[in-house]
């Protein structure tokens, strides 16, 4: 048995990975998706949208940072630092399109970002 690390950056490194361990071909893609993380930052949001955002991620098994006053909205704005594989900020972008405060054109966004991920 051999180990190693792999430091993979890209959808197509991802995918010849996965396909490399003869993957069945359903699989290959969904599979990929989890081995790209990606860190965002999002600055001046609403508590209020970071509330929901925080919880939409944590349900997908992703992370949120938020300021220690975000949960009781004393202030009024705050910071975002997402935390995710492509796969889990394509359920959450799913997720926003429903919600209010700005967070449909969030969801817009994470849905770009990853097309654009997938081309790499």
């Amino acid at each position: 048995m051999e180990i190693k690390e792999l430091n993979i950056t890209t959808f197509s490194e991802a995918k010849k990975e996965v396909e490399a361990v003869n993957a069945s071909l359903p699989s290959i893609n969904l599979m990929a998706e989890k081995s790209i993380f990606k860190t965002i930052k999002i600055s001046k949001m609403s508590t209020t949208a970071a509330n929901i955002l925080k919880q939409e991620m944590l349900s997908k098994g992703g992370e949120a940072a938020v300021s220690a006053n975000t949960v009781n909205c004393k202030d009024k704005t705050t910071d975002v630092v997402l935390m995710g594989t492509l796969r889990q900020f394509r359920e959450v972008s799913k997720k926003m399109n429903g919600q209010p405060l700005g967070l449909p054109d969030l969801g817009k966004w994470l849905e770009t970002m990853i097309a654009q991920e997938k081309k790499r």
